[in-house]
């Protein structure tokens, strides 16, 4: 019988992570983070969350109000203690399916998330027996959780999350970091590992792609 995920209370904050916050995340060496927006177009939908998990499973929910994404706004303003986190070189920032979230943290937040880790591509390199690679599918099979998806087509803009938003928000970043550990575990017995390293550096250069529309720019 599969698992539910862990019962994690996060912290929400407005905007911003508080300065605790910050230096709680920095000083560890990996973190999960994931982001909810209005929607699958980039530049059209905009960034609405940011959520954070460590290895301590701290969690925090960074909710982005519209008025915080002005044009008339900088966007190395936007967020400056969220931008300096996930830009420091010293904390590896982990992702599912990371090109779509570096790219709205990019586009909205002036944010150039590296280091970096996709749990997606990870898994598309080691778990080769399946063409089932969501996140639901990962910790189903390496970790025996499920996940309950019933609110992920919700208004995430809302000032007021509704409980079920929060704890579908986090759920996802709860369980990347061991979801990582036992992806990585498969890519070292392949022989993988260094391919993984090499397909994350890459990601930043696709969201930029993505972004300015340059579909299918690699095939024929």
């Amino acid at each position: 019988m599969p698992q539910r995920p862990p019962k994690v209370t996060p912290e929400i904050v407005k905007a911003d992570l508080s300065e605790e916050l910050l230096e709680a995340y920095l000083s560890g060496p990996d973190l999960a983070v994931d982001t909810e927006t209005m929607g699958l177009q980039t530049i059209r939908d905009r960034l609405c969350l940011v959520q954070l998990c460590n290895r301590d499973v701290r969690a925090a929910i960074v909710q982005i109000p519209r008025e915080s994404l002005s044009p008339d706004r900088p966007l190395a303003e936007r967020a400056p203690r969220l931008k300096r986190l996930l830009e420091d070189p010293d904390v590896l920032k982990v992702f599912h399916f990371a090109r779509f979230d570096v790219a709205a943290l990019r586009y909205w937040l002036g944010i150039e998330v590296a280091p970096l880790y996709c749990t997606r591509t990870a898994s598309k390199l080691a778990r080769t027996y399946t063409d089932r690679h969501g996140l639901k599918d990962n910790l189903l099979e390496l970790l025996d959780v499920e996940l309950d998806k019933a609110a992920r087509h919700t208004d995430w803009s809302n000032p007021e999350l509704t409980p079920e938003q929060v704890r579908y928000a986090i759920s996802d970043v709860t369980l990347l970091l061991p979801l990582m550990d036992r992806l990585q575990g498969m890519l070292e017995r392949e022989g993988r590992d260094a391919l993984a390293r090499e397909c994350s550096a890459v990601i930043p250069t696709l969201s930029r792609l993505d972004v300015l529309g340059f579909v299918g720019l690699f095939e024929h």
